[in-house]
């Protein structure tokens, strides 16, 4: 089954105007977007090669290391200018590298 990037869009734009509307957002951040295994033996190496080349910064965290006890990829995109097209613009770009090594979108936050 295909990935419905326009689901994906609209939870996003969903879950920025919350946040703005609950809390207020910062002018500017880092992105956070996170990526899990979707099949056995995904690797996360070549997922974070190609998206460093893309200037995000990933790291990976362990089944230990989560919280949850789940792996997953982070992958940064820092200092960007906060509004839900630009969130969407950075997650809609990992989310085709993710899908096509094997991981699924779980999500994205912000830091800063």
């Amino acid at each position: 089954m295909p990935h419905d990037f326009d689901a994906q869009r609209a939870g996003t734009v969903a879950a920025f105007n919350d946040l703005q509307a609950e809390h207020g957002l910062p002018e500017v951040a880092d992105v956070d977007y996170f990526f899990v295994p979707a099949r056995t033996g995904a690797d996360w190496r070549p997922l974070a090669e190609e998206l460093s080349r893309e200037g995000y910064s990933c790291s990976w965290v362990s089944a230990d290391e989560a919280e949850g006890g789940s792996p997953y990829l982070a992958a940064t995109l820092p200092d960007q200018i906060i509004s839900a097209t630009g969130i969407w613009i950075g997650e809609e770009v990992a989310t085709r590298a993710a899908l096509s090594r094997g991981f699924a979108p779980d999500g994205w936050g912000l830091e800063g």
